[in-house]
């Protein structure tokens, strides 16, 4: 089973999502086990203080260390008498890029995972000397805390984990699955709006239509994320669908210029 314990200031902002959807019932199979945990319960003032203005002054204020480090004490004692580990994770704008790769990494953990929800201006410095938590990246980008990374990384590791989806070519179809982008999906009606579905999806011709999805997973990587492509070493029929993607696409832009001109 999959294990994660989130130290957060906010707890609320994560149990409504973990009740919901395919994390909901993830845990109701067991598959899945979230346990929150308030950063405040691990403070020993009565205002349960967990933050404070930075030294040096400045804007905004930062995160305790003495509570975090109660916490992930606590948690690690957990774990070994249970003859566990812990690995500990903290989004962060210093991390590794998270991709597809990093969650099947964290589906396949054996280990219980801590993720540490920065807030504010983030944690105090001598959290990372002491505990040297493994930090990644969402995005480039600034959220108000680590609860929404945190999310993240939960979700994209359990639908990984055997079980937790009802079809498991779900996972192996879907985008970044093996690092391309997914093909267009259709369902009923077959015209909406005057827009159809595409004939060959109606065809009931099981290999022509794997031949058009996997074209077409190529054709929107070629578009729009053509760096996914640029180190790929490519089948032979990958190879030939891309050509084809290709001279289909300067066609299309040739044709545009004569329109335009």
């Amino acid at each position: 089973m999959l294990r994660f314990d989130v130290l957060t200031l906010f707890p609320d902002m994560m149990i409504p999502v973990l009740g919901q959807s395919i994390l909901k019932r993830a845990q109701e199979k067991t598959l899945l086990d979230v346990r929150v945990h308030n950063l405040r319960d691990y403070t020993q003032d009565r205002h349960k203080t967990a933050d404070d203005v930075p030294y040096g002054g400045g804007a905004g204020m930062v995160m305790k260390a003495e509570p975090i480090l109660r916490a992930v004490d606590a948690l690690t004692e957990e774990a070994r008498n249970d003859g566990e580990e812990i690995r500990l994770l903290y989004p962060s704008p210093h991390g590794r890029p998270f991709s597809q790769e990093y969650a099947r990494r964290l589906a396949e953990e054996s280990r219980r995972m801590v993720i540490l929800c920065g807030h504010y201006e983030g944690v105090d410095e001598r959290i990372r000397t002491a505990l040297a938590p493994e930090e990644v990246s969402v995005g480039d980008y600034v959220l108000t805390g680590g609860e929404l990374p945190a999310l993240l990384l939960i979700d994209a590791a359990a639908r990984l984990v055997p079980g937790v989806l009802g079809d498991p070519e779900s996972v192996v179809e879907e985008s970044f699955s093996d690092s391309l982008l997914e093909y267009p999906h259709y369902t009923r009606p077959a015209e909406v709006r005057g827009l159809a579905v595409p004939e060959v999806l109606l065809s009931g011709h099981h290999e022509v239509i794997r031949q058009w999805r996997r074209k077409q997973a190529l054709r929107s990587t070629y578009l729009r994320r053509p760096d996914l492509l640029r180190d790929r070493v490519l089948s032979d029929e990958d190879q030939r669908l891309l050509d084809e993607v290709i001279s289909e696409s300067v066609t299309v832009m040739a044709m545009r210029g004569v329109e335009e001109g």
